[in-house]
């Protein structure tokens, strides 16, 4: 084997790599331990302590530090299902910003195209601002749209004599900028929300963002947070020399108060931290912080001066070269990591005293170039109406990112109404007033400074350049914020899925028992079967294991319970390379070759098939990636990578150690006595009986197809909107009789399953479907709870919601049959662009869309029968398109093998249908051993993966059955009846005269 050294060298260096990315999370994994140990159950008091732990370093590499933070943002991020938590889908409204762009016109046929277009938009791929300019002409094909929104704030963009092509191109730039605002404003907010980990993704060519918030348990807090209007305001600010004596004296009392707490602190019983509730200080210091003081002088520097060590005044130098305070808003620096500090110092009762009413300190949004790693903190004055901003935001009319003329550097141009300009002529004459000392206007977003730009000058028209030290991202970021300000629209929560954590640590339970079970399951199984071989396809499997989860670490990629059942199926299929180049190489030795050269040849061989079935399995991976959404990435993502894993593993891992056992004479065997012959012989007509296997699956079919249009499916929440929520009993409980009384308090249908036990149940209502505010949210639950409590002597706890709009809802069905489509069409293509046959892309189009058709035929016909819930939803897809790319993988094996066969001159003038027989029989062992290893796994998955995923299992388990009957029936004998040079009719149909083709010589 050649680059055995290189080989060699890759693995020592990927296990590295994810070995040290994986290592991130067994520190905080322990630093969580350490919390829960300290709090014993009081989650007020664990929280305090992981809070005060986030600047400290809990992780010592020599060359690089961690704190607890940084470690908590390389470590391996659990998802919603998982950890608990809250999952929201947030819509821009669009029909709102048309409407304020046009300044609230009263025009009936305007309005009625807005609602129009409103209606459209949910079941249309179109975008908002098009329909509404369709509807609009419908309604007034006269009118001209420039004679609404030529606004006197509109005056740059839309004249009077603007067309409706270039008033359309307006509305669009609009749509576009206020998503991408709005985005930016909730990134703000989620990071000062102080969620770990949060994932926030604009939808693109939507106007939607997805928001995924692990560990939040404060559900109305969230909503507040996310559905609040964008707050830009202009403030005016105190220079550093006037603060910084103010700052001297919470220093003092900060030394002082420290000193007493310490002192309290050695009197008490042993106490490593005090409890947290005493001060807000205190939860700063943290558990176990003096075993990170290790230096005595540093330490006894930070107790005399506990702000300054955090918090390092904003200082220059002076004419002499001597240090000095340094003039300006800025008042201080601290490190990333001491921001959380800094603010409990400044929270504290004794320090609230000393701070003045008229001061506001405020934290820059992100560390500038000069100071990287450290945030500024600026000082505010309160000198606006009710002590608040000098001037709000909403008198920006438009800004945008420039470049100054003069010394080309990048900048923002501001503008203002008149109103504003009128206030900001008064405000700027003023900060400019003393050329000896001229003042800075902050601007602040949501409560964050984002700019302070030192006022030059009086500005008289509204029209404003912010010039600085900037680059040209930073000045795009500033015109979008100063144009949030003016953000003539709001963001909707419209899809919601709040997870209790009691779900999430049964989920994740379920998901660790089914993966180690898997494991042992497909590793004894190897072993029984391959015997030698077996070990190493073992060794490979678990190296593969080991790099999926250094992978996913790396990429910081979130791990649902679908990704748990990514790797659990991963397992399964990875075993799918070894077992190709095992069957190779036992065909090799057959025809008597030594087992070094059996083990050259069988992966010489065995190459071909395997990269064709990966890839094909790789691009529906690759499908899902794209069309879904939420858990199901993490599925896709995982699928993704366990393809790539498992290739390197068993196609390089397991040849260094056959090489290894080589070079030490060790005996190499890849079966035992009882398997070396499984299915050796095989010689099974399946070309000439392929007409009972049509009929069979037609008629399969046909009695599906009634059942899907009479009977149909369930769909889940996510495919038809409404709300669903997952209800823990005390005790189990009459499912009757909790329907009745949620039809009747709802007054309509109510859906109602068991879920996991005759004590939990899962409840779907579509009641107020329409509604997606705040209190249609109340309404529903009040009703719910309404009707729960006419159970007597029962309690009952609410522990998972989930809430989907029907735009939402739409969308989703949308993008499921594009998916479903495009992976048809993906394989299609992929098989006829390496095959070369247009047969072979035909049989492998139809054979996939059958497996398909069956599974939803199985889901219509057993919906309500089996006791578990097969609702048609995105993990369903999910399951389906996995389907999908099993089923092309191995009959892309046999379509590989075909293809060997026909390239070979001794089959030159067979009938096509013989050949394609003995395709099928020498690679039927490969088949039913590759797919009971996957049904092995998935049959363990079902069974303890927990109820959340069981119908998501279920369909993928029916779908491997499925895919290997098609693979083996349909569609290789199906070339047969495409192909037409050489008839089928020349193969016998007489069992006893039928010719016999022996083992072919490669």
């Amino acid at each position: 084997m050649q680059g055995k050294g290189l080989i060699k060298f890759l693995v020592v260096v990927v296990a590295i790599a994810c070995l040290y990315s994986l290592s991130f999370t067994f520190v905080t994994r322990k630093v969580e331990r350490d919390a829960a140990a300290y709090a014993k159950g009081d989650m007020t008091k664990e929280k305090a302590y992981l809070d005060s732990m986030a600047g400290e370093v809990v992780y010592n590499l020599g060359i690089a530090q961690y704190t607890y933070r940084e470690a908590k943002g390389n470590e391996i991020a659990l998802g919603l299902d998982l950890k608990g938590g809250m999952n929201v889908t947030m819509e821009v409204s669009l029909q709102e910003l048309v409407r304020n762009l046009a300044n609230n016109p009263k025009d009936e046929n305007f309005n009625r195209a807005l609602e129009n277009a409103n209606v459209r938009s949910k079941s249309s791929q179109s975008g908002y601002v098009s329909l509404f300019v369709e509807e609009f002409k419908k309604l007034s094909p006269n009118a001209s749209l420039a004679s609404f929104f030529a606004t006197k704030d509109n005056t740059a963009h839309v004249k009077p004599n603007s067309t409706d092509a270039q008033v359309e191109s307006f509305l669009q730039r609009e749509a576009s900028s206020a998503i991408d605002n709005s985005f930016k404003v909730l990134r703000t907010r989620i990071d000062k929300f102080g969620v770990t980990s949060p994932n926030i993704q604009l939808q693109q060519g939507t106007n939607r963002i997805l928001i995924e918030l692990p560990g939040v348990n404060d559900e109305d807090r969230v909503r507040k947070l996310l559905q609040g209007s964008a707050k830009l305001e202009f403030w005016e600010t105190y220079d550093n020399m006037e603060i910084y004596p103010m700052l001297e004296n919470v220093n003092t009392a900060l030394a002082s108060t420290l000193n007493e707490t310490e002192k309290d602190t050695k009197n008490s019983a042993g106490s490593a931290v005090a409890d947290s509730t005493e001060t807000g200080l205190l939860a700063t210091l943290g558990a176990g912080q003096d075993s990170l003081d290790t230096d005595s002088s540093d330490n006894q520097l930070a107790q005399q001066n506990p702000l300054f060590n955090l918090l390092r005044p904003a200082t220059g130098l002076g004419p002499n070269n001597q240090p000095m305070l340094a003039p300006g808003p800025i008042v201080g620096y601290a490190q990333l990591r001491d921001t959380a500090k800094v603010n409990r110092y400044l929270e504290n009762q004794v320090v609230k005293q000393i701070i003045p009413a008229n001061v506001k300190l405020l934290w820059g949004v992100k560390p500038s170039p000069r100071t990287p790693e450290q945030l500024e903190l600026y000082a505010v004055k309160p000198s606006g109406v009710d002590a608040g901003p000098i001037l709000a935001g909403n008198v920006i009319t438009d800004a945008k990112d420039d470049f100054d003329p003069q010394s080309n550097s990048p900048m923002v141009t501001m503008y203002m109404n008149s109103e504003g300009a009128r206030e900001w002529r008064r405000i700027t004459a003023s900060a400019s007033a003393d050329p000896n000392n001229k003042r800075a206007i902050a601007i602040v977003l949501d409560g964050v400074v984002y700019s302070a730009p030192t006022v030059q000058g009086e500005i008289p028209n509204g029209v404003s350049q912010i010039t600085g030290n900037f680059t040209i991202e930073d000045t795009k970021d500033l015109a979008n914020v100063l144009k949030a300000g003016r953000l003539p629209t709001t963001a909707k929560i419209v899809e919601e899925a709040v997870v209790g954590p009691s779900l999430g640590q049964a989920a994740i339970d379920a998901g660790i028992n089914s993966s180690v079970l898997g494991l042992v399951i497909v590793l004894i199984f190897m072993i029984v079967y391959y015997n030698r071989a077996g070990w190493v396809a073992n060794i490979a499997v678990l190296f593969n294991v080991f790099f999926i989860m250094g992978v996913l670490a790396s990429l910081n990629a979130v791990l649902t319970l679908p990704g748990i059942a990514g790797i659990v199926l991963t397992m399964g299929t990875a075993v799918d390379a070894n077992v190709l180049i095992y069957e190779r190489i036992r065909e090799e030795l057959r025809l008597g070759k030594s087992i070094r050269q059996a083990i050259s040849d069988g992966y010489k061989h065995a190459m071909s098939s395997i990269l064709d079935s990966q890839i094909t399995t790789f691009l529906t991976g690759m499908i899902l990636f794209f069309f879904g959404s939420g858990p199901i990435l993490g599925f896709a993502t995982t699928l993704m990578i366990g393809i790539i894993t498992s290739l390197f593993t068993s196609i390089f891992i397991s040849r260094v150690i056959f090489e290894w056992m080589l070079t030490k004479s060790w005996p190499i065997t890849v079966s035992h006595r009882w398997s070396e012959n499984t299915l050796q012989n095989a010689n099974y007509g399946f070309v000439q009986h392929r007409k009972r296997f049509y009929i069979i699956s037609t008629v399969v079919l046909l009695i599906g197809m009634i059942s899907i249009f009479t009977k149909g499916f369930t769909l889940g929440v996510d495919f038809k909107g409404g709300r669903t929520y997952t209800v823990q009993f005390d005790r189990p409980i009459d499912l009757e009789e909790v329907r009745g009384n949620l039809n009747e308090t709802f007054g309509m249908n109510t859906e109602v399953k068991t879920f996991g036990g005759d004590s939990q149940i899962r409840v779907t209502t579509a009641y107020q479907i329409e509604e997606t505010s705040d209190d249609a949210d109340k309404a529903v639950l009040d009703k719910l709870n309404t009707g729960l409590s006419k159970i007597s002597g029962i309690e009952h706890e609410i522990v998972s919601s989930q809430k989907v709009g029907p735009t939402i809802a739409n969308d989703m069905k949308t993008r499921a049959i594009y998916a479903g489509l495009a992976s048809v069409i993906v394989i299609a293509l992929y098989i006829l662009l390496r095959f070369r046959k247009w047969q072979f892309s035909v049989a492998a189009a139809i054979t996939t869309a059958h497996d398909a058709l069956v599974i939803f035929v199985i889901f219509s016909l057993l919906d309500g029968i089996v006791p578990f819930s097969l609702d048609i939803d995105q993990h369903f897809v999910a399951a389906v398109l996995t389907v999908v790319g099993y089923s092309i993988n191995d009959t892309v094996v046999v379509f590989d093998r075909l293809r060997e066969y026909l390239g070979m001159s001794k089959y030159k003038n067979v009938a096509t249908g013989e050949t394609i027989n003995l395709a099928i029989n020498r690679t039927l062992s490969r088949t039913v051993i590759t797919s009971l290893t996957v049904i092995f796994v998935l049959a363990v998955l079902f069974v303890f993966g927990g109820e959340v995923i069981r119908g998501f299992s279920f369909a993928i388990l029916i779908g491997i059955v499925v895919a290997t009957y098609s693979s083996i029936f349909l569609a290789a004998p199906m070339i047969t009846d495409l192909e037409k040079k050489k008839p089928a009719e020349s193969l016998a149909t007489d069992t006893k005269n039928k010719t016999t083709l022996n083992p072919v010589k490669a």
